[in-house]
């Protein structure tokens, strides 16, 4: 079975299915047992079972253990870039880092004083 996927296109379940397709085969590809990753990765057995099954039933720290584990966790940086503010930004934020998000306003039509030709 393949195991790649278009991320920009796929559900979470087809990523999470992936996922444990890949950590799956990296695994039998270092000729790891199951018993074994659970033990170096400090998780219990059923957490790699329910991960070999579906990727699913397993909690965000349990997965990053999995990659440690598996010597792995290098690639945590690439999943999640660094999100430092550009120059531009720090200049029209007069230095500072931006701390809150804010929606963006729609540019109203022109205002009138309650007279609008359309209804006329």
């Amino acid at each position: 079975m393949p195991y790649k996927v278009n991320f920009s296109l796929a559900s979470s379940d087809q990523i999470e299915s992936a996922l444990a397709r890949r950590l799956e085969a990296i695994r039998l590809s270092r000729n790891i047992t199951q018993s074994q990753l659970a033990r170096e990765a400090g998780v219990s057995l059923s957490t790699i079972s329910r991960l070999v099954q579906d990727g699913k039933g397993i909690s965000l720290d349990s997965f990053i253990r999995i990659l440690q584990a598996l010597k792995l966790h290098g690639h945590l940086e690439a999943l999640l870039p660094d999100p430092a503010v550009n120059p531009l930004e720090r200049i029209k934020g007069r230095g500072k880092r931006r701390q809150r998000a804010r929606p963006k306003t729609k540019e109203s039509a022109e205002w009138s004083w309650g007279e609008d030709p359309a209804t006329r």
